[in-house]
């Protein structure tokens, strides 16, 4: 999709921010890790909003990307006219230089130790050769509150205060977009509550457009739109709408899931565990709603499902039975033992062999009874 084919919202004005079928892959000599896969989002000029999802599921990689620290793998960035993807290395150092600032959780990577906060201020804009830095430090330092703290070193000032000059830096040159990465990570409740009150007033007074990432879900009172990330891509958006009457204001968020060109949606994680969807599901269509219902695993939820939409029942009621015998046989094996297998039976004697007749040694004869002797070497015979 090309900057001119951007999507456009339904009062006519095109995306300020724009991701396409956003890809980020980081790697290593022998690791790669998809940080992002497949994301789309689009923000409005002039929006504050946030970004939100668990630890691992590319929020600040989205952030980085869209600040031009990365360039991403695949897919489109664009912001305003320039395409991350595209740009050249010169064009990414007037994009970071002047039209988009950065507020981290850690207050070091905003700050110069050994400088007052009026000078942590201004030295962005000398590097810049801004005119009139000294007089535009003051007046940051006034919109963030910190007035009569100006001249005071970081050591002199508490964490809330050193995240609010951190805030004054990043419009050090007065740029378009303000990213915050866990801008209250480091600060407690109430401090938070005032880091948050600046920020819109930014954004309301300047028509500043931030994008905030955090873990924290109670993020969608501060800001208009929240969207959350899952495992590399836009998982649900909520929006918040305000009514207003004579007894003040009423705020309501109405959460949306997002699906995609190619019919792709994430279904809300909470959703899925109180309805045990794991794997496969069954999704019908009811009226004007679609409904997601928790499916069986295997072959028997198929085979069952189109045996019920044949005309016979008794038939439908047999194939599904059929569907289900494979599972019934696979439990019996598994639970009733082995028979044990009958003793072999002993070898049936062979019929005895008859054993040669001995002779008898020749005995002594008298000599009267030789006449009567048979003949040596063999038996009487018959004549």
């Amino acid at each position: 999709m090309s900057a001119a084919e951007a999507p456009e919202r339904t009062n006519g004005a095109r995306a300020y921010i724009v991701c396409d079928n956003l890809v980020k892959i980081y790697k290593t000599e022998d690791l790669e890790v998809v940080a992002l896969q497949g994301l789309d989002l689009e923000v409005q000029r002039g929006e504050m909003m946030a970004i939100i999802g668990n630890s691992g599921s590319g929020k600040s990689s989205l952030l980085n990307v869209l600040g031009g620290l990365d360039r991403p793998t695949a897919g489109q960035c664009r912001v305003g006219d320039l395409d991350i993807l595209q740009a050249s290395e010169s064009d990414l150092v007037d994009y970071k230089r002047h039209h988009v600032g950065f507020v981290w959780q850690q207050s070091s990577r905003n700050l110069v130790p050994y400088l007052t906060a009026f000078e942590n201020v201004r030295l962005p804009m000398l590097f810049g050769n801004m005119r009139k830095a000294s007089d535009r430090s003051r007046s940051l330092l006034r919109a963030v509150g910190l007035e009569d703290r100006m001249h005071h070193r970081l050591s002199q000032l508490s964490g809330g205060q050193q995240q609010r000059v951190a805030i004054a830096i990043a419009l050090a040159n007065d740029p378009d977009l303000l990213l915050a990465d866990e801008p209250t990570g480091e600060v407690d409740t109430q401090t938070a509550g005032q880091i948050y009150d600046i920020l819109r007033y930014l954004n309301r007074e300047r028509g500043l457009t931030i994008i905030i990432v955090s873990h924290d879900r109670n993020i969608a009172r501060q800001v208009d739109r929240v969207v959350a990330i899952r495992d590399g891509r836009t998982s649900t958006e909520t929006v918040r709408r305000v009514s207003i009457h004579e007894d003040g204001e009423d705020h309501t968020h109405d959460e949306f899931v997002i699906v995609d060109d190619t019919g792709r949606l994430q279904v809300p994680q909470e959703m899925l565990d109180q309805l045990s969807i794991r794997g496969r599901a069954v999704v019908d269509i009811e009226g004007d709603r679609i409904v997601i219902r928790p499916g069986t695993s295997g072959i028997s939820t198929v085979a069952a499902s189109q045996a019920t939409s044949g005309p016979d029942e008794g038939a439908a009621e047999s194939a599904a039975d059929q569907a289900v015998i494979p599972a019934r046989v696979e439990l019996a094996q598994s639970v009733v033992p082995a028979r044990r297998r009958p003793a072999p039976a002993p070898p049936k004697p062979s019929r005895p062999v008859p054993e040669p007749a001995r002779r008898e040694r020749p005995r002594d004869i008298p000599d009267e009874h030789r006449p009567f002797a048979p003949p040596s070497g063999g038996d009487a015979r018959d004549d």
